[in-house]
């Protein structure tokens, strides 16, 4: 029916993996053409304190207060626009992260690097992932949503106005250019974004997105055009770390589009709607963090087993022996939640799956928020919890298998779990210069949120990975 590598989404994972894990962290505005749901309020940052004993730049790090950070959960609701299709609209769960520093952002939707800065003047790097919005019965075939990547250029002109020129193209070179003009309101307890901008299409994307150009023998030509898009997106505190997020975006297409025979409404509209845990922006450096920077190394075993029989102990062993290794690395964001003492994380990890009788070698990279509880019985333990974004060059062995008994078509991206359990080896042996380091075993799982998720093409499954692994703190 349809060729699935046409609608994968490019690697935003792994290019956001490696910027991090390079020390790249960053701020940036996100951009208002994609429903980007929070964008943190800035503030000043509390000086780093030096002691002897810790190096400066150690202390600075820690100095920190909780930074500009968030994990949500929402749910996307849009209007179908193809003919013959069955359904009006098409409801997708989609998990969101949040970040920003000096050089890297990830917003919800989007991430991506501030390459340049000057005055009113940023230009940034970006990867976004854009929704294809068709019956949820058959984005398994097709394979989801796709994402953009290009370069954009944004001006801000006070008092909450800005604008935004955007380049994007997706993989197979098919180009749109956006033209956006802004206004933001925020205080305290809310933010808003209005926004008002046109996407000028080349023909190869009208053709291929609206035309269907290459998917049926119905599929037709179309000439190049502009969209029309307004909108509007926010947020608003409820309770210490609490938020309601939410966006309502309404697209005209061009003449083009309208007039395809595969379209049959000249408009577009899409909902978001959830909730999130962010930094509780009224905290305006009141303390410093006490968390430090981490790396983890671990190895893993493949498992068949889901990620409740493996809780319950019940973990039964991969007949082929498929194995992977993994490197993370860990930058504080807070040290509590509602006032729970929690060691909350930002976690880019590369994972390198080893070859065996049944898969070649591949990469995989992931970019999760991790929260560590400590408990003292009768040495210091951890509970860790961490949600993210997965993506693999190659899908693995275990997961092929267990897709393939569902008859799925697999998906390189997906949702991100890992839960650990780990015990600190200075209070286990009484070494003092073990303080900082961490034994521990984890479940590294990828799986596709039940169906619940157009871009993860909609599957129900994954992988799962038993692994130990020794964490340091710096």
């Amino acid at each position: 029916m349809v060729l699935r590598n046409i609608l994968t989404l490019p690697s935003l994972v792994a290019s956001a993996a490696i910027f991090t894990s390079a020390g790249a962290f960053a701020t940036s505005e996100p951009a208002p053409s994609e429903p980007v749901l929070y964008e943190p309020v800035p503030s000043e940052p509390l000086p780093a304190e030096t002691t002897e004993e810790t190096p400066a730049d150690i202390e600075t790090l820690r100095s920190k207060r909780s930074e500009n950070w968030g994990i949500a959960a929402t749910m996307r609701s849009a209007g179908i626009p193809y003919k013959g299709t069955g359904s009006d609209y098409v409801s997708s769960f989609v998990p969101m992260m949040f970040y920003q520093d000096e050089a890297f952002f990830i917003n919800g939707t989007e991430g991506g690097i501030r390459l340049w800065e000057k005055e009113e003047w940023r230009l940034n790097a970006i990867l976004r992932m854009r929704f294809i919005d068709l019956p949820r019965d058959v984005q398994n075939d097709i394979g989801g949503d796709t994402g953009d990547y290009g370069f954009q250029l944004k001006r801000d002109f006070g008092e909450g106005w800005y604008t935004d020129l955007e380049f994007l193209s997706d993989k197979s070179e098919r180009f749109h250019g956006i033209v956006t003009l802004g206004k933001t309101f925020e205080s305290d307890d809310y933010f808003v974004d209005a926004t008002a901008s046109v996407r000028y299409k080349d023909a190869n994307f009208n053709s291929y997105y609206y035309g269907l150009s290459e998917f049926s023998d119905r599929g037709e030509r179309l000439g190049a055009g502009a969209d029309i898009k307004i909108g509007v997106r926010g947020r608003y505190h409820v309770y210490s770390n609490l938020y309601l997020v939410g966006a309502t975006y309404a697209t005209y297409f061009d003449s083009n589009v309208r007039n395809a025979s595969s379209i049959e409404t000249d408009w577009q509209g899409e909902v978001f709607a959830g909730f999130g845990f962010f930094n509780d922006n009224r905290r305006h450096g009141e303390r410093e963090l006490s968390t430090r920077p981490y790396w983890r190394v671990a190895h893993g075993w493949a498992t068949p087993s889901n990620i409740g029989d493996i809780i319950a102990g019940d973990s039964e062993k991969d007949p082929f022996n498929n194995q992977l290794t993994s490197l993370f690395y860990g930058h504080p964001l807070t040290d509590s939640l509602f006032g729970v003492p929690l060691d909350i994380y930002l976690t880019p990890g590369v994972v390198w799956h080893w070859n065996s009788k049944v898969q070649a070698s591949s990469s995989e990279f992931v970019m999760a928020i991790k929260a560590f509880y400590e408990v003292e019985w009768p040495t210091k333990w951890r509970i860790g919890v961490a949600e993210g974004l997965s993506y693999v060059n190659n899908i693995t062995y275990i997961e092929q298998t267990e897709l393939d008994e569902k008859g799925y078509e697999p998906s390189n991206l997906l949702n991100y779990i890992d839960l650990s359990l780990d015990v600190n080896l200075g209070d286990l042996f009484n070494v003092p210069a073990l303080d900082r380091a961490w034994l521990g075993y984890s479940i590294h799982h990828r799986s596709a949120i039940f169906e619940k998720a157009s871009q993860f093409g909609r599957i129900k499954g994954g992988s799962n990975y038993n692994t130990l692994y020794v964490q340091v703190e710096f």
